[in-house]
């Protein structure tokens, strides 16, 4: 009887042990509980679900949270209306199928009042954060009775979905906490509003607060809404049965979140590490121009203006005038020519935030011209767009005023606008006053026609004579691009006006940066293509050559990892190249940033690694000259839409021909951080030259710290000394971001490391070329076959004590500069 008893005994006890061996459950059926105390755990570990009192509330509450982040961050409540007072509280299913709480008395605080029943309901956390109800013997794992994600409270995770069952009548939306003790509904929440055309409304009660404008195929533009976002993939779906909008992450280990706080304002954050916790990615509203209809009808919002508000154009005229002498904007503006309906004619607004499209129609199959057609007929229309920028498809159509319009140079749309037929009067009276021009000119020329044919020819002469002298002189002086066109003619020359219309003119919005030859802007051509222009400044002397010599070696360069030279522009005293676009600029802006460098997981870096090695193997070996770059830096590495890497920047590079590998210059170009031993003391270049720069952009990949500036409380290195110190102590890994996630790559982190150890050496001779550092790089053998690095050049030690007291006058946050050193004689 004893041993039978303590059997049943041990057999009561099993499960519990079980479940402590094994850790944490996902899952929860009919004959198991969740009390006050106990979790759900995630597969992964993500999240964690139980009962929790939020702030300095003592009131108890079954929600979801982080589970590895230290700071408490909930993301979703289920009984958040109906809070239990003590710890007695339970989760659990009952055997229909319905997730309930219950409290002492075994009273139904929440339950997720599911319809339909099954004979074995389970219960889950799933890793994306959803809390489901499915059936156990269910073959379709995506089959779900109820899912959390369908009820979401102030957070939106991704895989989340905003919007209508118009089949059911639901909504998802999130709403803000009454207060940080209380996560009871509060007074503002975020929908996809699928009044007129689907867009994205924050609202306070019943009253609109901000506004993201309608759907245009590829996101909600209107406020800050970052573009071309790598981690993110975008949705969006609507049919007669839904409208939904969805953001799934393309990186599962990015731990982000989007959520709507007690003062109406939504956030994107994303978590860091432990030092630096959750920081906020974008807010909505950023600025005084979010505000919903701050300006009225007609009216346009610039943050950069003063007043902040304005009309549309001079065609518009503010409605009450003393109300904008007060800064009282509401009542907006109103057109100065009335319409007439028969004869009005459309207008194009570029650069802005798109109106209010509550009161719109659209139609996803329209052209643009059927679009503009279909809104002369109807004169309720007011204005019409493009719907779809993807596809260039679709017609959206406001009808009555337009309100909440801002000036958005990055993000800005067209629409075209309805107005009365005399604002384009001016346009036609100019026309009209041209062919009279040409009447009378055409009758002085057969009046005194053999006069002003001489005129013409000696004009002409004079002309074609000072043209020939200018062309001798440049050519003298070598500041002509024309002979060099000439040899590259399979280039496209673009005309002057193309790239003034395609920039904008040389828009300030548009400007992506400068450098020693002038500034390079952004653009786009007629067909849809964006461009980046190299634009020669008229100041620089240098910045000429370098123009010059960067079309020469580029114009004969093709290689999957060089940006792509697309044409040039020589016209009057313009000079210019132009390139394709890369959307997310240079390297160094991800990965000298604490937040944008989070984007760049360990796959991504290794990848731009690999890229950067193949591009210069290519410039060394294979091209049709041996090229040396000369100013290889993280600055000069562009980033693709897909993030692959592409050298640039051809300015200071050098040829060489035959069996020439190196060289000597009383000239030393290039920039501080980056530049080999040799070539920084005693001007001698080769390709040795850019493996050392090459090795320190290894690094600094690897580390995301710029070996320039780099400090270390334990030591006064920099970034290649201390690299090389941790390699002879055995502890490379230490070198690596620590927001990386390496556990599965150690062997590939390990490996650049010691390749980019091999290249940054004292010796030239001691480093490798780009073929056998393409091979290492790509060799899956262990990193022990790699030899070992020898001391690296600029091994510094400097005074530890003076560079800490230093630290307030912000040594280690100086920019990168190109130098030019001559040599003494």
């Amino acid at each position: 009887m004893s041993r039978s008893g303590g059997s049943s005994w041990f057999l009561l006890i099993l499960p519990l042990i079980f479940s402590t061996i094994c850790g944490a459950t996902d899952t929860i059926n009919t004959d198991e509980i969740i009390r006050d105390g106990e979790t759900l755990v995630s597969p992964g570990g993500k999240f964690e679900l139980g009962f929790f009192s939020p702030g300095n509330s003592s009131n108890r509450y079954v929600g979801m949270w982080f589970k590895n982040i230290t700071e408490m961050t909930v993301v979703w409540v289920a009984n958040r209306e109906s809070p239990l007072t003590d710890t007695s509280g339970v989760l659990t299913v009952t055997p229909p199928g319905i997730l309930v709480i219950l409290n002492a008395t075994n009273g139904t605080v929440w339950s997720s009042n599911t319809s339909i029943a099954v004979k074995n309901p389970v219960a889950q956390l799933l890793g994306s954060g959803n809390l489901v109800i499915r059936d156990e013997k269910e073959k379709d794992p995506d089959n779900f009775l109820w899912q959390s994600f369908d009820y979401p409270t102030d957070t939106f995770l991704p895989g989340m979905s905003l919007g209508w069952n118009f089949v059911t009548g639901r909504e998802n939306y999130l709403s803000s906490w009454k207060s940080n003790d209380n996560p009871a509904t509060g007074e503002f929440s975020f929908h996809l509003d699928p009044t007129g055309y689907p867009q994205l409304l924050i609202k306070r009660g019943s009253a609109v607060q901000n506004r993201f404008g309608p759907w245009n195929g590829i996101r909600f533009p209107g406020p800050p809404n970052p573009r071309d976002d790598p981690t993110y993939k975008l949705s969006f779906e609507m049919d007669d049965k839904k409208v939904y909008f969805k953001s799934d992450i393309i990186d599962v280990s990015f731990v982000s979140r989007y959520t709507m706080n007690l003062s109406g304002v939504s956030q994107r954050w994303t978590w860091v590490d432990r030092t630096r916790g959750w920081v906020i990615y974008f807010s909505i509203p950023s600025d005084i121009c979010d505000n919903y209809k701050l300006c009225g009808a007609y009216g346009s919002c610039n943050v950069g203006g003063s007043p902040s508000c304005e009309c549309l154009d001079h065609r518009f005229v503010p409605k009450e005038p003393e109300g904008w002498v007060r800064a009282d904007w509401s009542n907006g503006c109103v057109r100065r020519a009335n319409l007439s309906c028969q004869d009005d004619v459309f207008l194009k607004y570029s650069g802005i935030k798109l109106p209010d499209a509550r009161n719109s129609w659209h139609n996803n199959t329209m052209t643009l011209d059927e679009c503009r057609l279909e809104c002369l007929k109807n004169c309720s229309c007011m204005a019409y767009t493009q719907l779809d920028t993807r596809r260039e498809s679709g017609c959206l159509i406001w009808y009555e005023e337009l309100v909440d319009i801002r000036s958005m140079s990055a993000d800005g749309l067209v629409m075209y606008v309805r107005m009365a037929s005399s604002e384009a009067e001016v346009k036609n009276a100019a026309e009209s006053k041209g062919k009279k021009r040409e009447i009378l000119i055409a009758s002085l020329v057969s009046v005194v026609g053999i006069v002003v044919l001489v005129l013409l020819s000696l004009y002409v002469c004079y002309i074609w004579k000072r043209k020939r002298n200018d062309l001798k002189t440049r050519k003298d002086q070598g500041t002509s691009f024309d002979v060099d066109h000439e040899k590259h003619s399979d280039l496209p020359f673009f005309d002057l006006s193309v790239i003034l219309k395609a920039t904008d003119q040389f828009s300030s919005s548009n400007k992506l940066g400068e450098g020693g030859f002038g500034p390079v802007y952004k653009g786009m051509l007629k067909g849809g293509q964006e461009i980046a222009v190299k634009r020669l400044s008229k100041e620089s002397s240098q910045g000429l050559d370098e123009l010059k010599n960067e079309f020469i070696f580029i114009a004969k360069l093709q290689h999957r990892n060089l940006v792509k030279l697309l044409g040039c522009c020589i016209q009057g005293d313009e000079s210019m190249l132009v390139y394709e676009y890369m959307p997310n600029k240079s390297l160094d802006v991800f990965l000298f940033d604490q937040t944008k460098s989070m984007l760049l997981d360990w796959q991504k870096r290794f990848n731009i690694i690999n890229g950067i090695a193949r591009g210069l193997l290519y410039l060394h070996e294979d091209s049709r000259l041996r090229i040396i770059h000369r100013d290889l830096k993280a600055s000069n590495i562009l980033l693709d839409s897909e993030m692959n890497p592409k050298i640039s920047d051809f300015g200071l590079a050098r040829s060489f021909g035959g069996n020439e590998t190196e060289a000597q210059t009383r000239r030393v170009v290039g920039t501080y951080g980056y530049m080999s031993p040799e070539y920084a003391v005693d001007g001698l270049f080769s390709v040795k030259s850019d493996v050392f720069s090459f090795g320190v952009l290894v690094l600094e990949i690897v580390s995301g710290k710029k070996n320039r500036g780099f400090t270390h409380s334990e030591h006064g290195l920099n970034l290649l000394g201390h690299a090389w110190q941790l390699e002879k102590e055995g502890r490379s890994l230490e070198v690596a971001d620590p927001t990386l996630d390496i556990d599965f790559q150690t062997a590939e982190v390990l490996r650049s490391i010691q390749v980019g150890l091999l290249c940054v050496q004292q010796n030239p001779e001691d480093r490798p070329n780009m073929s056998s550092v393409v091979f290492m790089l790509r060799n899956e053998a262990e990193s022990g076959e790699i030899p070992q690095a020898r001391q690296p050049g600029f091994f510094t030690q400097r005074d530890v004590i003076t560079r800490q007291n230093s630290n307030s006058m912000k040594a280690n946050s100086t920019n990168e500069i190109t130098i030019t050193m001559p040599e003494p004689r």
